[in-house]
């Protein structure tokens, strides 16, 4: 994950994780917040189903998506 970045993206994948780029600052969960917003919309999956499991206060995350999800998620890899 990549704080404050000029536009927010999934930019592809960097040593086997997903490169999440947000604009928001990590003060007060902001940038947490952002990178759960924009991997909820592009897993087209509701923002409650999508979490943070480690690395909350970390620029390396690993998150919680559903099962059905998973797919989509292998997509945004490539």
């Amino acid at each position: 994950m990549i704080p404050r970045a000029s536009r927010a993206e999934i930019a592809g994948e960097r040593e086997g994780a997903l490169l999440i780029r947000v604009t928001a600052a990590p003060a007060e969960d902001a940038a947490n917040e952002a990178v759960v917003a924009l991997l909820a919309k592009a897993l087209d999956v509701a923002r409650g189903e999508v979490s943070i499991e480690r690395g909350g206060r970390a620029r390396d995350k690993a998150m919680s998506v559903p099962e059905s999800a998973r797919g989509r998620l292998r997509a945004l890899r490539s």
